[in-house]
């Protein structure tokens, strides 16, 4: 139902609700869920006839963007579509699931089987009642950053007859999850991008030092009471570069890492505990080995990240210069870290599970027939780019465009050029179908 609709600068907003299952597979237990969808459209064409183009965010566990006006890559799909921003189940103002959701279930096997409902088998399900009931069936284009392109080949697996057509960015998943496979590729990398840092801001190695040392002998705390430690240092740094301007954002903060009493600063601590606390996706932390890395081969996960993070003591908290760890998530996070606290017996559970559900329809994906554009990031940190070729390789009716231009937030960081490039090609196919 529409719950509510208003405008903002050059754009039209219907915000949408609608009940859907928590578990699909058994939809009469449990009971549902709230999804929620905010469909935006160019103001002047509000009343315009225009294709549907549903965006899939990544994650696992990011809310849909809140867009302030027409401008950015939003604003290049206005110029063709209606856009619906879906929250996928769990996040935004979808039913969220959050430290006090996880802290209500009695038992760590019923907050396991609970976050098992938020992958992205069901987020397919999800988007499909949308478009069946909301938009009374008619195709829709997806487009699929980062995680979005896991969820766009279940879709393509699952429910191809709902989609005109598909575009991914930085998103074509291994077809058969290997998670030990993917941080065997992915610490190579981080490593690399570390060097690359400390290339262009040498000066920022002594402050790092300088703060891990503190760290590693006092017992410093952040606003909120969580301690911050060496470890998680080393988590506010990779998160960040695998995007466009990472060093840039981590050699600022470090600029106002000392006050003038020589302690860390107040501003330095705010921003630490808000890189780290997982406050608006703590999804992304619980569900991104379970949600990303299995299917019915693929065994358990078992913290992969940590076990293939063992192997390579350039990360350890002692060495120097320290090194920053990029998109991994650890144990440890579910201990230190309040606000994942409360999911860290589930997550436990959920890395030791064996008995994962298919995944991808391989045959079906061979034969695809909708039409797909893909940009894969030469120099991805979180999505490796010759396992993103290969994918493609194996998915019928792909087209991909290979860039070193851009990082893996390439759609906002080019200011919407990803965009426009990825439809050109779709125009160049003749695409979308109808």
């Amino acid at each position: 139902m529409i719950t509510a609709e208003y405008t903002i600068p050059g754009v039209h907003v219907t915000d949408h609700e609608v009940a859907v299952p928590l578990d699909w597979r058994r939809p009469e237990v449990g009971g549902t869920i709230t999804l929620f969808a905010r469909e935006v459209v160019a103001a002047h064409r509000r009343h315009e006839d225009l294709p549907l183009l549903v965006f899939l965010q990544g994650g696992p566990g990011g809310k849909s963007p809140r867009p302030v006006d027409a401008s950015g890559w939003v604003g290049v799909l206005l110029e063709r579509y209606r856009v619906v921003l879906l929250d996928q189940r769990g996040t935004g103002r979808s039913t969220r699931v959050d430290a006090a959701r996880m802290a209500s279930f009695a038992t760590a096997e019923e907050g396991a089987a609970y976050l098992a409902c938020f992958r992205a088998d069901s987020i397919v399900r999800d988007a499909e009642h949308l478009r069946t009931t909301v938009y009374g069936g008619r195709r829709w284009t997806t487009f699929g950053q980062s995680y979005g392109g896991w969820i766009t080949l279940e879709y393509l697996s699952s429910a191809p007859e709902g989609l005109a057509a598909s575009m991914i960015t930085g998103g074509l998943p291994a077809l058969r999850p290997d998670a030990a496979d993917l941080y065997r590729r992915t610490y190579p990398r981080a490593l690399a991008k570390n060097r690359r840092f400390e290339e262009r801001y040498p000066e920022d190695l002594a402050v790092v030092a300088r703060i891990a040392d503190l760290l590693a002998e006092e017992d410093v705390r952040l606003p909120d009471g969580d301690r911050l430690t060496v470890r998680r240092l080393q988590y506010l740094g990779g998160a960040r570069f695998g995007m466009q301007h990472g060093f840039e954002e981590l050699h600022w903060l470090l600029d106002t890492a000392w006050g003038s009493d020589g302690r860390l600063s107040d501003a330095f601590l705010a921003a630490a505990q808000d890189a780290s606390s997982f406050a608006d996706n703590p999804l992304w932390a619980a569900l991104q080995e379970a949600a990303e890395y299995t299917d019915d081969t693929s065994g358990a996960t078992r913290w992969a990240a940590q076990a293939e993070h063992d192997r390579h003591p350039e990360f350890a908290e002692s060495a120097r210069p320290l090194r920053f760890t990029g998109e991994m998530f650890f144990p440890w996070m579910f201990e230190e870290i309040r606000l994942l606290r409360p999911f860290g017996p589930a997550v436990h559970l959920l890395q030791e599970r064996t008995d994962w559900p298919g995944r991808y329809d391989l045959a079906r994906l061979a034969a695809n027939e909708v039409p797909v554009v893909a940009a894969i990031y030469f120099d991805d940190l979180y999505v490796d780019a010759d396992l993103q070729l290969r994918t493609a390789g194996e998915i019928a009716n792909v087209t991909t465009w290979v860039t070193d231009e851009w990082e893996h937030d390439g759609i906002g960081a080019s200011g919407g050029e990803v965009v426009r490039h990825l439809q050109r090609l779709l125009d160049e196919r003749g695409a979308p179908r109808h």
